[in-house]
């Protein structure tokens, strides 16, 4: 069964690129930068103007890419507390815009100290109100 994408993909052009770009599972830190320099190329081009081969390409490589980042360079989990003060800065927002969100200005303050969790109730409604997953915050 084919999918709509692939109706769409011409495979000797495709092949062509494959060829020319010869992405491999990048080991190296040199190995990833060689696919970081054919991302961008892809992305001067402009979404728009990407062929169909070329945005395959480009998925592609991204997850090459992301595969290798997440295993060099693990991230941390970032704690509820964190996620909230960041999410707040990053909008221009101050704790006192959650207390409706939270229910009081005490709930709001316990959370950004970290010495209350967030419920799954919480969560939702941080979700909501911050347009993300609930499960940020769990």
């Amino acid at each position: 069964m084919t999918t709509p994408m692939e109706l769409k993909l011409h495979r000797t052009r495709y092949s062509s690129l494959l060829a020319e770009v010869a992405p491999t599972v990048p080991r190296t830190e040199k190995e990833n930068e060689r696919l970081l320099a054919e991302i961008e190329k892809l992305m001067a081009k402009g979404e728009k103007n990407l062929s169909p081969e070329e945005d395959t390409l480009l998925e592609l490589l991204t997850q090459l890419v992301e595969t290798f980042e997440k295993r060099v360079y693990p991230r941390e989990k970032t704690s509820p507390a964190e996620l909230v003060a960041f999410l707040l800065e990053q909008r221009g927002l101050s704790p006192s815009d959650l207390w409706s969100v939270l229910g009081s200005k005490g709930r709001v303050s316990e959370l950004l100290s970290g010495r209350r969790e967030v419920s799954k109730d919480q969560a939702k409604r941080l979700a909501a109100f911050f347009h993300i997953s609930p499960a940020a915050f769990i």
